[in-house]
């Protein structure tokens, strides 16, 4: 039982959600931890959270509390 995700033009074939999760998640550009959830995203970059966007010089962004 596969399914496919469509993202960006292409087509990716998987048998097991973990393994779509594992492919398909982004990675935070500051500490390199995989984004599973809600992420930040800040002018084309992805990070885990406000903190590490912050740490790379990304202004205005914070937290959803």
């Amino acid at each position: 039982m596969s399914f496919e995700v469509h993202a960006q033009g292409v087509v990716h074939v998987f048998d097991c959600f973990a393994c779509a999760i594992h492919r398909m998640a982004p990675i935070c550009e500051h500490c390199r931890v995989q984004i599973i959830g809600q992420g930040v995203e800040a002018e084309g970059h992805w990070y885990c959270g406000a903190h590490c966007a912050r740490a790379e010089g990304r202004v205005g962004i914070i937290d959803k509390v």
